[in-house]
This record gives C-alpha cells, structure tokens and sequence, in this order.
C-alpha cells in the first residue's frame, strides 16, 4: 500500500485504468517534467480505502497525494505544480 506522502518535488496519483481524467493529467506531469508514482486503486484496496477516506467515501480518482500530506481531487496541472512550488 502506499499511502505515504511522497518525496519532496513528487507526487502520487490514485487512479484507474479507464480514467480519462487521469490519462489527461498523466500526460500533462510528463510534459511539464513532475514525478508522479501511480498507483492502482482497483488493484490496491489499502490506496482506494484512503482514496475512500479523503473522498468523502467516494473512489474519486485522480486522487494525489502531496509531499506535505495533503490531497487533491481532480487538480489541474497548475494547482499540482502550484502546491509543489514548483
């Protein structure tokens, strides 16, 4: 499971499979250089029961996980690299 704030500069992504809006934001942190770890929630009950817990009990994804403990549903690019600092 992995749950655990990322390295400073980094980020996790909660997603699925078929989320287009995950797709979209994948590609975006490629484009503007942003290491991101993905994780699965279908396949990680550990990260869809927090994706579960900051959600509001909803799998809402994409769900990222920021350095300083903090998440985020669905952000745009410019809020992830706005909390990042970056």
């Amino acid at each position: 499971m992995s749950t655990t704030a990322p390295e400073a500069g980094t980020i996790t992504m909660y997603s699925t499979t078929w989320c287009g809006y995950c797709r979209r934001l994948k590609t975006q942190l490629k484009s503007a250089g942003i290491a991101y770890n993905e994780v699965n929630i279908e396949e990680d009950p550990g990260a869809a029961a927090f994706v579960e817990q900051v959600n509001d009990g909803n799998q809402t994804v994409p769900t990222i996980l920021f350095p300083d403990g903090t998440a985020a549903t669905n952000p745009s690019l410019a809020q992830v690299q706005e909390r990042l600092g970056a």
